[in-house]
């Protein structure tokens, strides 16, 4: 094999695949990206067996092949080279080595058989279509957040892909950690009316964000009750899902809170994040204090000192005090495009409902805490 290639282009390819692959593993295979090269073009294709990237490079092939090799180490070689080189990729078959070659910087790097590398096993999928790539960073990032880092619960590790009614059929993605949720909903693509409901991992979908950069993308997305499968136009990423089953999150979605607080969501992101710079490490608990139009967020850590920052907001309920972490408070107002944040409260030890302004695509629940 032997490519040529522009050092951008490698660098975004190599990128990828080095992201994949685990630092840390007993299999040698699994730290290598496999690099294959046609008449055409070029793959890179890297795995840790539960996610598979392929990313498509655009190259000049002088001689078709395949190697494997390692892709942190190939990674910092390539990130250092200089802006504009070109990179030549060539496999000695007779040494076991791979030459990379860029103006007078050489380096020839230690391979493995391209034939001990894994692929994941094809299969036909349940469900199959495509939406902007807009949409479906939006289902994503708003609700990665609140995915659970609690490894027992292995359940709650990933957002909850599936179709619900919502007045009509929606495309709806769930995550939750038993503190707070978020539940954002998308116009449901045509073909996936009969996609089953999938887990997506914590770790796809921190890859995935790399495939949706370009927001005007069309994706291409397949769904089984074992795999999902997202491909853009360069980028090929297939994971396996959770094994597990999502719990029935409407039941924690508060349905009779009535108490409205308005609020402009930068200004109380802000005042929380000043107020809480006092407050214990292990709760980081905030009190908000209401009464017509106007809400104090206030901490008192005995170890620490005390913090009251006041905000004018739209408010004409009866007066209420309810505390929260003041991290979650924080994560779910960074949620909020629109203007303002819309809080929902019943009483001080029932979940707080969070909405964007009117749009009740997005919503968010926390849990209040003893302050």
């Amino acid at each position: 094999m032997k490519i040529t290639i522009e050092r951008a282009e490698l660098l975004a390819a190599v990128g990828h695949a080095q992201s994949v692959v685990e630092r840390r593993n007993t299999i040698p295979i699994l730290a290598n990206v496999l690099i294959s090269a046609d008449e055409s073009n070029a793959t890179f294709r890297a795995t840790d067996l539960d996610v598979e990237v392929v990313d498509r490079a655009n190259a000049v092939v002088e001689r078709a092949g395949a190697t494997t090799v390692n892709a942190v180490t190939l990674h910092e070689i390539v990130r250092k080279l200089p802006d504009g080189s070109t990179v030549s990729l060539t496999e000695d078959g007779a040494s076991g080595r791979l030459s990379v070659s860029a103006g007078r910087s050489n380096f020839s790097l230690a391979t493995l058989p391209k034939e001990d590398f894994p692929e994941m096993a094809s299969q036909d999928y349940q469900s199959e279509f495509s939406l902007p790539a807009g949409a479906l960073k939006r289902l994503f990032d708003k609700s990665e957040f609140a995915i659970s880092t609690e490894e027992t619960r292995y359940y709650l590790n990933g957002v909850y892909l599936h179709v619900a009614d919502a007045n009509g059929k929606v495309l709806r993605a769930v995550a939750t950690d038993g503190h707070r949720l978020a539940r954002i909903d998308a116009e449901l693509p045509m073909g996936a009316e009969d996609m089953p409901g999938v887990i997506v991992p914590r770790k796809t979908v921190r890859e995935l964000k790399k495939l949706l950069a370009d927001e005007e993308a069309v994706i291409g997305v397949a769904v089984s009750d074992t795999k999902i499968r997202f491909r853009a136009e360069r980028l090929t990423l297939t994971s396996k899902v959770i094994d597990g089953s999502f719990p029935d999150y409407t039941r924690v979605i508060p349905t009779a809170n009535s108490k409205t607080l308005e609020v402009d969501a930068k200004d109380f992101s802000r005042a929380v994040g000043l107020v809480a710079t006092v407050s214990s490490e292990r709760s980081r608990a905030v009190k908000m204090k209401l009464d017509e139009d106007r809400l104090v967020l206030s901490v008192n850590a005995p170890d620490a000192g005390q913090a009251e920052d006041e905000l004018a907001v739209a408010y004409d309920d009866e007066p209420l005090e309810i505390g929260f972490n003041a991290k979650y408070l924080e994560e779910i107002a960074a949620q909020v495009d629109r203007e303002n944040a819309v809080f929902l409260f019943n009483s001080p030890g029932d979940p707080a409902l969070v909405r964007e302004g009117g749009d009740e695509t997005a919503v968010y629940v926390v849990m209040p805490m003893r302050v």
